[in-house]
Protein backbone atom coordinates (compact mmCIF):
# COMPACT_ATOMS: atom_id res chain seq x y z
CA UNK A 1 0.00 0.00 0.00
CA UNK A 2 1.83 3.04 -1.23
CA UNK A 3 0.82 6.61 -1.89
CA UNK A 4 0.80 7.94 -5.46
CA UNK A 5 3.84 9.87 -6.55
CA UNK A 6 4.00 13.22 -4.83
CA UNK A 7 2.00 12.24 -1.77
CA UNK A 8 3.90 12.02 1.48
CA UNK A 9 1.58 10.79 4.20
CA UNK A 10 3.44 11.05 7.46
CA UNK A 11 0.89 12.11 10.07
CA UNK A 12 -1.31 9.92 12.23
CA UNK A 13 -4.53 11.72 11.34
CA UNK A 14 -6.65 14.59 12.64
CA UNK A 15 -7.26 13.28 16.15
CA UNK A 16 -10.49 11.48 15.23
CA UNK A 17 -8.94 9.10 12.71
CA UNK A 18 -5.60 7.36 12.35
CA UNK A 19 -3.95 5.05 9.85
CA UNK A 20 -1.10 2.54 9.98
CA UNK A 21 0.11 1.05 6.71
CA UNK A 22 1.57 -2.46 6.84
CA UNK A 23 4.93 -2.75 5.11
CA UNK A 24 5.73 -5.88 3.10
CA UNK A 25 8.98 -7.32 1.77
CA UNK A 26 9.32 -8.45 -1.85
CA UNK A 27 8.52 -12.01 -0.81
CA UNK A 28 5.16 -10.89 0.63
CA UNK A 29 6.27 -11.07 4.26
CA UNK A 30 4.98 -8.34 6.59
CA UNK A 31 7.90 -6.48 8.15
CA UNK A 32 6.20 -3.80 10.23
CA UNK A 33 4.01 -0.72 9.90
CA UNK A 34 4.33 3.01 9.36
CA UNK A 35 1.89 5.71 10.39
CA UNK A 36 0.31 7.56 7.48
CA UNK A 37 -2.24 10.28 6.90
CA UNK A 38 -5.80 8.97 6.40
CA UNK A 39 -6.51 12.24 4.57
CA UNK A 40 -4.02 11.50 1.77
CA UNK A 41 -4.39 9.00 -1.12
CA UNK A 42 -2.95 5.62 -0.18
CA UNK A 43 -4.51 2.84 -2.29
CA UNK A 44 -3.58 2.28 -5.93
CA UNK A 45 -6.58 1.92 -8.25
CA UNK A 46 -5.16 -1.38 -9.52
CA UNK A 47 -5.24 -2.95 -6.05
CA UNK A 48 -7.40 -6.07 -6.03
CA UNK A 49 -9.27 -4.69 -3.02
CA UNK A 50 -10.73 -2.05 -5.33
CA UNK A 51 -11.08 -4.04 -8.53
CA UNK A 52 -12.19 -7.44 -7.16
CA UNK A 53 -12.94 -7.06 -3.45
CA UNK A 54 -10.21 -9.67 -3.04
CA UNK A 55 -9.23 -9.35 0.58
CA UNK A 56 -10.27 -9.74 4.20
CA UNK A 57 -10.91 -7.49 7.19
CA UNK A 58 -11.74 -7.36 10.88
CA UNK A 59 -13.14 -4.52 13.00
CA UNK A 60 -11.96 -4.17 16.59
CA UNK A 61 -13.86 -2.04 19.11
CA UNK A 62 -12.02 0.63 21.11
CA UNK A 63 -12.95 2.21 24.41
CA UNK A 64 -10.72 4.42 26.49
CA UNK A 65 -7.90 3.66 24.07
CA UNK A 66 -8.08 -0.11 24.62
CA UNK A 67 -8.91 -2.75 22.01
CA UNK A 68 -11.64 -5.28 22.78
CA UNK A 69 -11.11 -8.97 21.94
CA UNK A 70 -7.99 -8.19 19.89
CA UNK A 71 -6.58 -11.70 20.01
CA UNK A 72 -9.82 -13.43 18.85
CA UNK A 73 -10.04 -10.89 16.01
CA UNK A 74 -6.47 -11.65 14.96
CA UNK A 75 -7.21 -15.38 15.08
CA UNK A 76 -10.30 -14.95 12.89
CA UNK A 77 -8.27 -12.70 10.57
CA UNK A 78 -5.80 -15.55 10.11
CA UNK A 79 -8.64 -18.02 9.49
CA UNK A 80 -10.11 -15.80 6.76
CA UNK A 81 -6.65 -15.41 5.16
CA UNK A 82 -6.24 -19.18 5.00
CA UNK A 83 -9.66 -19.57 3.35
CA UNK A 84 -8.66 -17.07 0.64
CA UNK A 85 -5.13 -18.49 0.22
CA UNK A 86 -3.66 -15.18 1.34
CA UNK A 87 -0.32 -15.07 3.18
CA UNK A 88 -0.78 -15.85 6.87
CA UNK A 89 -0.94 -12.51 8.72
CA UNK A 90 1.94 -11.99 11.15
CA UNK A 91 -0.02 -11.46 14.38
CA UNK A 92 2.83 -9.50 15.97
CA UNK A 93 2.93 -6.99 13.10
CA UNK A 94 -0.84 -6.54 12.95
CA UNK A 95 -1.18 -6.31 16.74
CA UNK A 96 1.43 -3.55 16.83
CA UNK A 97 -0.39 -1.66 14.07
CA UNK A 98 -3.74 -1.86 15.88
CA UNK A 99 -2.23 -0.65 19.14
CA UNK A 100 -0.41 2.19 17.37
CA UNK A 101 -3.66 3.36 15.76
CA UNK A 102 -5.52 3.10 19.07
CA UNK A 103 -2.80 5.17 20.72
CA UNK A 104 -2.94 7.79 17.95
CA UNK A 105 -6.71 8.16 18.28
CA UNK A 106 -6.44 8.46 22.04
CA UNK A 107 -8.82 7.45 24.84
CA UNK A 108 -12.11 8.03 22.97
CA UNK A 109 -15.33 6.87 24.61
CA UNK A 110 -16.05 4.52 21.70
CA UNK A 111 -14.06 3.89 18.56
CA UNK A 112 -12.87 1.14 16.25
CA UNK A 113 -9.88 -0.07 14.27
CA UNK A 114 -10.49 -1.85 10.97
CA UNK A 115 -7.66 -4.05 9.70
CA UNK A 116 -7.56 -4.97 6.01
CA UNK A 117 -5.38 -7.39 4.04
CA UNK A 118 -5.69 -7.62 0.27
CA UNK A 119 -3.96 -9.63 -2.44
CA UNK A 120 -2.36 -6.36 -3.54
CA UNK A 121 -1.85 -4.85 -6.96
CA UNK A 122 -2.77 -7.31 -9.69
CA UNK A 123 0.31 -9.16 -10.90
CA UNK A 124 2.64 -7.82 -8.20
CA UNK A 125 2.30 -10.76 -5.77
CA UNK A 126 2.81 -8.45 -2.78
CA UNK A 127 -0.09 -7.99 -0.36
CA UNK A 128 -1.52 -4.68 0.74
CA UNK A 129 -2.55 -4.04 4.32
CA UNK A 130 -3.58 -1.32 6.69
CA UNK A 131 -5.21 -0.53 10.03
CA UNK A 132 -7.61 2.40 10.07
CA UNK A 133 -9.16 3.78 13.24
CA UNK A 134 -11.94 6.27 13.91
CA UNK A 135 -14.55 7.33 16.44
CA UNK A 136 -17.63 5.08 16.33
CA UNK A 137 -21.07 6.24 15.18
CA UNK A 138 -23.75 6.82 17.82
CA UNK A 139 -25.59 3.57 18.61
CA UNK A 140 -27.43 4.47 21.82
CA UNK A 141 -30.89 4.17 20.26
CA UNK A 142 -30.15 0.73 18.81
CA UNK A 143 -28.87 -0.51 22.18
CA UNK A 144 -31.73 0.87 24.24
CA UNK A 145 -34.81 0.98 21.99
CA UNK A 146 -33.87 -2.03 19.87
CA UNK A 147 -33.96 -2.95 16.19
CA UNK A 148 -36.74 -3.85 13.80
CA UNK A 149 -35.40 -6.67 11.64
CA UNK A 150 -36.54 -8.73 8.68
CA UNK A 151 -35.65 -12.31 7.84
CA UNK A 152 -33.98 -12.66 4.43
CA UNK A 153 -33.32 -15.89 2.54
CA UNK A 154 -29.58 -16.16 1.96
CA UNK A 155 -30.13 -18.59 -0.89
CA UNK A 156 -27.78 -21.28 0.44
CA UNK A 157 -28.42 -24.44 2.41
CA UNK A 158 -27.17 -24.49 5.99
CA UNK A 159 -24.36 -26.93 5.06
CA UNK A 160 -22.89 -24.76 2.29
CA UNK A 161 -19.51 -24.47 4.05
CA UNK A 162 -19.08 -28.24 3.78
CA UNK A 163 -20.55 -28.76 0.32
CA UNK A 164 -19.08 -25.72 -1.44
CA UNK A 165 -16.05 -24.30 0.40
CA UNK A 166 -15.05 -22.22 -2.65
CA UNK A 167 -17.98 -19.90 -1.86
CA UNK A 168 -15.98 -18.76 1.20
CA UNK A 169 -18.93 -18.91 3.57
CA UNK A 170 -17.54 -18.03 6.98
CA UNK A 171 -14.69 -15.87 5.72
CA UNK A 172 -14.79 -12.14 6.50
CA UNK A 173 -14.06 -10.85 3.02
CA UNK A 174 -14.15 -7.38 1.48
CA UNK A 175 -16.89 -8.55 -0.92
CA UNK A 176 -19.71 -6.91 1.03
CA UNK A 177 -22.06 -5.88 -1.79
CA UNK A 178 -24.62 -8.51 -0.75
CA UNK A 179 -24.46 -7.44 2.89
CA UNK A 180 -25.04 -3.80 1.99
CA UNK A 181 -27.87 -4.85 -0.31
CA UNK A 182 -29.48 -6.67 2.63
CA UNK A 183 -29.48 -3.41 4.63
CA UNK A 184 -31.16 -1.60 1.73
CA UNK A 185 -33.78 -4.33 1.45
CA UNK A 186 -34.43 -4.11 5.19
CA UNK A 187 -34.93 -0.35 4.84
CA UNK A 188 -37.35 -0.88 1.95
CA UNK A 189 -39.38 -3.10 4.27
CA UNK A 190 -39.40 -0.50 7.03
CA UNK A 191 -36.78 -2.25 9.19
CA UNK A 192 -33.39 -1.34 10.63
CA UNK A 193 -31.47 -4.56 10.01
CA UNK A 194 -31.73 -8.07 8.63
CA UNK A 195 -31.11 -11.64 9.71
CA UNK A 196 -30.19 -14.21 7.10
CA UNK A 197 -31.94 -17.58 6.96
CA UNK A 198 -30.64 -20.59 5.04
CA UNK A 199 -32.69 -21.87 2.11
CA UNK A 200 -33.62 -24.90 4.23
CA UNK A 201 -34.89 -22.82 7.12
CA UNK A 202 -32.12 -22.22 9.68
CA UNK A 203 -31.18 -18.91 11.27
CA UNK A 204 -27.70 -17.72 10.30
CA UNK A 205 -26.34 -14.22 11.02
CA UNK A 206 -26.96 -10.57 10.27
CA UNK A 207 -25.07 -8.69 7.54
CA UNK A 208 -22.65 -7.38 10.18
CA UNK A 209 -23.76 -9.14 13.35
CA UNK A 210 -24.27 -12.39 15.25
CA UNK A 211 -27.57 -13.56 16.72
CA UNK A 212 -27.98 -14.36 20.43
CA UNK A 213 -31.20 -15.72 21.95
CA UNK A 214 -32.21 -16.36 25.54
CA UNK A 215 -34.75 -19.04 26.33
CA UNK A 216 -35.36 -19.76 30.00
CA UNK A 217 -31.97 -20.48 31.54
CA UNK A 218 -30.25 -20.96 28.18
CA UNK A 219 -28.31 -18.50 25.99
CA UNK A 220 -28.04 -19.67 22.38
CA UNK A 221 -26.43 -18.73 19.08
CA UNK A 222 -26.39 -20.44 15.65
CA UNK A 223 -23.71 -23.08 15.13
CA UNK A 224 -20.53 -21.80 13.52
CA UNK A 225 -20.33 -24.69 11.04
CA UNK A 226 -23.21 -23.10 9.09
CA UNK A 227 -20.89 -20.97 6.98
CA UNK A 228 -21.16 -17.99 9.34
CA UNK A 229 -18.54 -16.06 11.27
CA UNK A 230 -17.63 -17.09 14.78
CA UNK A 231 -18.68 -13.95 16.64
CA UNK A 232 -16.06 -12.35 18.87
CA UNK A 233 -18.67 -10.22 20.68
CA UNK A 234 -20.94 -13.24 21.00
CA UNK A 235 -18.04 -15.16 22.56
CA UNK A 236 -17.62 -12.44 25.20
CA UNK A 237 -21.36 -12.36 25.88
CA UNK A 238 -21.41 -16.11 26.42
CA UNK A 239 -18.94 -15.46 29.26
CA UNK A 240 -21.35 -12.82 30.54
CA UNK A 241 -24.19 -15.34 30.31
CA UNK A 242 -22.32 -18.05 32.20
CA UNK A 243 -21.53 -15.55 34.97
CA UNK A 244 -25.29 -14.96 35.26
CA UNK A 245 -26.13 -18.66 35.40
CA UNK A 246 -27.10 -19.25 31.78
CA UNK A 247 -26.24 -22.46 29.99
CA UNK A 248 -24.62 -21.40 26.71
CA UNK A 249 -24.84 -23.42 23.51
CA UNK A 250 -24.32 -23.33 19.72
CA UNK A 251 -27.34 -24.90 18.04
CA UNK A 252 -29.34 -25.24 14.84
CA UNK A 253 -31.99 -22.56 15.32
CA UNK A 254 -35.11 -21.82 13.29
CA UNK A 255 -37.42 -18.80 12.95
CA UNK A 256 -39.74 -20.58 15.40
CA UNK A 257 -36.96 -20.44 18.01
CA UNK A 258 -36.69 -16.71 17.43
CA UNK A 259 -40.45 -16.30 17.87
CA UNK A 260 -40.55 -18.16 21.19
CA UNK A 261 -37.29 -16.79 22.64
CA UNK A 262 -37.42 -14.66 25.76
CA UNK A 263 -34.94 -12.23 24.25
CA UNK A 264 -33.02 -11.73 21.01
CA UNK A 265 -30.02 -9.55 20.16
CA UNK A 266 -27.89 -8.77 17.15
CA UNK A 267 -24.38 -8.30 18.51
CA UNK A 268 -21.25 -6.92 16.86
CA UNK A 269 -17.89 -5.41 17.69
CA UNK A 270 -18.82 -1.75 17.23
CA UNK A 271 -22.59 -1.57 17.86
CA UNK A 272 -22.33 -4.13 20.69
CA UNK A 273 -25.64 -5.69 21.83
CA UNK A 274 -28.76 -4.37 20.10
CA UNK A 275 -32.03 -6.04 21.20
CA UNK A 276 -34.50 -7.15 18.53
CA UNK A 277 -37.83 -5.34 19.03
CA UNK A 278 -39.70 -6.62 15.97
CA UNK A 279 -39.32 -9.41 13.41
CA UNK A 280 -41.02 -9.03 10.02
CA UNK A 281 -43.32 -6.41 11.50
CA UNK A 282 -44.31 -8.46 14.55
CA UNK A 283 -43.41 -6.74 17.83
CA UNK A 284 -41.53 -8.65 20.48
CA UNK A 285 -40.50 -7.72 24.05
CA UNK A 286 -37.17 -6.05 24.80
CA UNK A 287 -35.38 -6.83 28.05
CA UNK A 288 -33.89 -3.37 28.65
CA UNK A 289 -32.20 -4.36 31.92
CA UNK A 290 -30.43 -7.37 30.39
CA UNK A 291 -29.46 -5.35 27.32
CA UNK A 292 -27.94 -2.64 29.49
CA UNK A 293 -26.05 -5.26 31.51
CA UNK A 294 -24.69 -6.83 28.31
CA UNK A 295 -23.45 -3.50 27.01
CA UNK A 296 -21.98 -2.54 30.37
CA UNK A 297 -20.10 -5.85 30.34
CA UNK A 298 -18.76 -5.21 26.84
CA UNK A 299 -17.85 -1.64 27.68
CA UNK A 300 -15.86 -2.84 30.68
CA UNK A 301 -13.76 -4.92 28.29
CA UNK A 302 -12.37 -1.70 26.79
CA UNK A 303 -11.90 0.38 29.93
Amino acid sequence: MSAPTGAAPTGAGNGATALAVIEFAADGRATGHRMASPDEPQLLVSDLAATRGDGIFETISLGGGRAQALEPHLTRFGHSAAMLDLPAPDAEVWRAAVLAVADAIGPVDEGFVKIVLTRGVEGADIPTGWAFGAVSPEFTAARTEGLRIVLLDRGYRHDIAQTSPWLLAGAKTLSYAVNRSAFREAARRGADDALFVSSDGYLLEGPVSTLILTSGSRMLTPRTDLGILAGTTQYDLFEFGRERGYETAYELLTPADLTTADGAWLVSSVRHAAPVRAVDGVERPVDRALSDAMNDFLRARTE
